[in-house]
């Protein structure tokens, strides 16, 4: 029970890791926050949390609209008087290609999905952990943002998730006083709606990473589980890799 009592906020909760994580949480003691635009299926999953004698709240909603980072807040505090921490998972690829080719739309939404989002979670999120003396906060990055293992037309998405790493590293020193811990966990290939269904695309990819496969949701959602736990007590700032060996790949 490594988050017994806690109250954490999991954002992209409607599916892949974020729905993994939403439900280990809750089985290590957690009342969790569940966002994404699905409303449906937030509750669906909600309800199930609850049915296996867990605690879950939704806030439906897009993580690139301020008013969504705050009504998960407000309901974190409503629900179960405050929040310990957070999983922001939500995030999206974007059509890829050359950058020639990019349009302005491209560029934005993934920019606005990927990174604006996380400012705005962290924006509503620390003053919520400050009332509650320190908690921790997990960004979902990607080993493209440190090293794309020669993954082309990934422009938008490779800048999102190196800026996301940048954003994290800098909440680390501004509020490591204040008790908060920041960090990032950084996934390979995983078995999600993202990767697609064609199972040439999907063996092609695995075959990228050295481990020769893509990692299972609940494989990334236990990296965040440790982030967010007090086994992590002295982890802030760090960029955790959970990528199969897929970021050296080309060293």
């Amino acid at each position: 029970m490594r988050l017994k009592d806690k109250t954490i906020i999991v954002t992209g909760a409607s599916s892949g890791i974020g729905a993994a994580a939403a439900r280990l949480f809750a089985q290590e003691g957690a009342n969790v926050v569940l966002g994404a635009r699905r409303a449906d299926t937030l509750r669906e999953i909600a309800g199930e949390i609850e049915a296996s004698g867990g605690h879950a709240a939704c806030a439906a909603g897009d993580v690139g609209d301020p008013s969504v980072a705050s009504a998960l807040v407000d309901t974190a505090m409503a629900q179960f008087g405050g929040m310990n921490g957070a999983f922001n998972n939500a995030g999206m690829v974007g059509d890829m290609g050359p950058v020639t080719d990019m349009t302005d739309q491209t560029w934005s939404d993934v920019i606005q999905t990927n990174l604006t989002s996380a400012f705005l979670a962290a924006r509503a999120q620390i003053p919520a952990l400050v009332k509650r003396g320190g908690g921790a906060l997990v960004f979902t990055g990607s080993f493209v943002g440190v090293s794309n293992g020669g993954m082309p037309g990934m422009a938008a998405y490779a800048a999102s998730k190196a800026g996301l790493v940048g954003l994290v590293q800098s909440l680390a020193i501004d509020w490591a006083g204040q008790g908060i811990r920041v960090n990032a966990v950084l996934p390979g290939g995983t078995r999600t709606a993202m990767a697609g269904d064609d199972p040439d695309t999907i063996d092609f990819v695995a075959g990228l990473h050295p481990m020769k496969r893509l990692a299972n949701p609940e494989e990334i959602a236990r990296a965040a589980l440790f982030l967010l736990s007090d086994e992590a007590s002295f982890v802030t700032g760090a960029p955790l890799i959970a990528d199969g060996g897929m970021s050296v790949r080309m060293l």
